[in-house]
């Protein structure tokens, strides 16, 4: 016997009564079955949002078409996944390896589902590791001068690759306005912390000297504000006295580590939703 496919629904629209009856009863009148179920009303913006994961009978296209007929009646935005199609993912990386090395690896290890089509760097140094698990790798120099044609082709391998979801694993190159707004809710970023108190070079230095108790990253949605984007994950570590400047780099190698992975996951699951300019996450 054929097991029944599985898909993740995702959806918001204003709070009002009887949204979860409409969406259990469609699944219900479907011989779906629900597996997991989560919502959260937002009582100060006045919207709701719900995440679930249910085995169906039939396939993506009656789905969609059936919640396409229930939408008006909510002005309800949703989307629906097929949870065996993994979310192919572009990576754009500089010099530093660990994020990236840690992605390939949680990847390998089948710790994170998601297919990591291609990696795009503007410095030939992380070939060799890429190369090595099997992804192409594109060396796509940049300068001031070159940017625009550099992000044309970034944007190709996108399209090229059917890419769902860009990650900047330490990629040390701001977007310009145009790719921002072209990778709106599909780029992902991961930073240190300290911003904005630690701007510029050696930022775990400058947390050194002035004797910080915390350190930490951030994985946020990429927008045209530098740093700025709605944020999906943060990690800290205590640190004192005791540590040198290089254990704080080696500290803050790992939360970044640690809360783009989770970012990553998250999305590739469908447990983030855009709530203005902050994030609703539905956590396992």
């Amino acid at each position: 016997m054929i097991s029944p496919a599985e898909y993740i629904l995702t959806l918001s629209c204003p709070d009002r009564p009887g949204v979860v009856a409409a969406v259990s009863g469609l699944l219900a009148g479907h011989g779906c079955n629900i597996i997991e179920s989560q919502q959260f009303g937002d009582r100060v913006g006045q919207r709701f949002f719900m995440r679930v994961q249910f085995a169906a009978p039939l396939g993506e296209d009656e789905l969609n078409a059936a919640f396409a007929a229930l939408a008006p009646d909510f002005a309800m935005e949703f989307k629906l996944r097929d949870v065996a199609r993994k979310p192919r993912v572009l990576i754009m990386v500089s010099r530093f390896d660990h994020c990236l090395n840690d992605l390939l690896y949680r990847v390998r290890s089948k710790a994170l589902d998601i297919e990591i089509v291609a990696v795009v760097s503007n410095h030939p140094d992380l070939r060799p590791l890429t190369q090595s698990n099997g992804i192409d790798y594109h060396h796509l120099p940049v300068t001031p001068e070159t940017k625009p044609k550099q992000e044309a082709e970034v944007l190709a391998l996108v399209e090229h690759y059917q890419v769902d979801l860009v990650v900047l694993a330490r990629y040390m190159q701001v977007l310009s306005e145009d790719l921002c707004a072209k990778l709106a809710g599909r780029a992902i970023n991961i930073h240190h912390s300290f911003l904005p108190s630690f701007k510029g070079a050696k930022p775990y230095h400058q947390a050194h000297s002035r004797g910080v108790k915390l350190i930490g990253a951030t994985a946020h949605y990429v927008t045209a504000d530098l740093d700025e984007g709605p944020i999906i994950e943060q990690e800290v570590a205590r640190v004192n006295h005791s540590h040198s400047p290089e254990d704080l780099v080696a500290m803050g190698r790992d939360v970044e580590c640690v809360a783009l992975a989770r970012a990553v996951r998250w999305h590739a699951e469908q447990r983030v939703l855009l709530d203005g300019h902050k994030t609703i996450i539905f956590p396992r």
